[in-house]
């Protein structure tokens, strides 16, 4: 009983092409390494003689090897019909590389009228947003009940473990860190202004957000990009709803009123770090502390980080929506939205940290 196919043998000697064993699928590899160098013009008779088995793999190969005028010799009956029904297949030239100019005008109008398009979308995007969530305040249908609670538990109830512990540790670490230097001209008082001013103004808004962008933010694309993915999205629109007002307005409002709680929150557990410090450290009395706080954290300090937190809250959720809706692919393209969310979200985080910064410091 015959298991393996013999493996072909293709000689070439004076115009003539020998082929001897198997010509099947799985042995026209072979056969094509042996060839390789052979020009179709340069073969003027096939001969088959020794030809074992041939399948429609083998048939394809003996009509690519020669042209319409190589004569096929010695083949059996069934060969015949076979290579006769079978397509001529001519070999594909080999593709010359393009040369890439890394550096030319057509790359950068095409750069630009892409960056273009993603602005235009963006622009779109956050108008449609802004205008449901308008909208919203004071025509409540097409909302499911209790979406808006759920999200606000999420995003705020939730988040705080994590944002209170990593806020506390930066106070520690923030008025050690002023203390080691301000002892060295004996003004250690002042380390309670640095802590205060610091985190009210740009430790707890700025870090806050950055937390809410990795843990919430990302929750928002791969929701929305899983959506798009099920096609939930469009069974919302078949339904009548529409889809920003139905899903994405109650998680921009959830995340509206939670940041700024979440900053108040951070900024008191921060302040709290450094008075911890402040009393085992720095052997200063609560009452110096407390004193000293209020002398130096002004209403307009919280403010400010309540503007700045109000400003981050919409970029995360727009930058979130935004990357779901413009998900590929499949579980992987959902993985692409989600960091990609992440990063966008904190890059644009920290470039609106920078444009507040210049805004409020600034003097014109």
């Amino acid at each position: 009983m015959k298991f393996l196919p013999n493996p072909p043998v293709c000689s070439f000697e004076d115009g003539v092409l020998m082929l001897t064993g198997d010509f099947v699928a799985t042995t026209v590899g072979d056969a094509l390494r042996q060839i390789s160098g052979l020009k179709a013009e340069d073969i003027k008779v096939i001969d088959g003689a020794d030809v074992g088995e041939l399948d429609s793999a083998g048939a394809v190969l003996v009509k690519r090897l020669g042209t319409e005028t190589t004569q096929l010799r010695a083949f059996s009956e069934n060969a015949d019909r076979l290579i006769s029904i079978m397509p001529r297949i001519e070999a594909a030239p080999p593709s010359i590389p393009e040369k890439k100019i890394p550096f030319n005008l057509e790359n950068i109008g095409g750069s630009a009228l892409r960056s273009m398009e993603h602005l235009t979308e963006v622009a779109i995007l956050i108008v449609d947003i802004l205008f449901w969530s308008a909208v919203g305040i004071f025509n409540r249908k097409q909302y499911r009940k209790g979406s808006f609670t759920e999200q606000a538990y999420y995003m705020g109830s939730t988040a705080l473990p994590i944002v209170g512990t990593i806020l506390f540790l930066i106070g520690v670490i923030l008025a050690l860190q002023s203390a080691a230097q301000l002892r060295q001209f004996g003004v250690t008082i002042f380390v309670v202004n640095l802590v205060a001013i610091g985190l009210s103004r740009e430790f707890a808004p700025l870090m806050t957000a950055i937390i809410v962008s990795g843990r919430t933010g990302s929750a928002i694309a791969s929701e929305i990009a899983t959506m798009k993915f099920t096609e939930e999205l469009d069974a919302i629109k078949t339904l009548g709803l529409n889809p920003i007002r139905f899903v994405v307005v109650p998680k921009l409002w959830a995340m509206i009123i939670c940041m700024p709680l979440l900053n108040v929150f951070a900024l008191f557990i921060g302040i709290s770090g450094g008075f911890l410090v402040a009393l085992t450290y720095m052997d200063l009395s609560p009452t110096t502390f407390f004193n000293q706080l209020l002398l130096s954290l002004l209403f307009w300090d919280i403010v400010t980080g309540l503007i700045k937190s109000l400003s981050f809250a919409i970029i995360i959720t727009i930058v979130g929506v935004y990357r779901g809706l413009n998900f590929t692919g499949g579980a992987d393209g959902v993985g692409r939205a989600t960091t990609s969310s992440v990063v966008t979200s904190i890059f644009a985080i920290i470039v609106m940290d920078s444009i507040w910064g210049i805004l409020f410091y600034f003097k014109f």
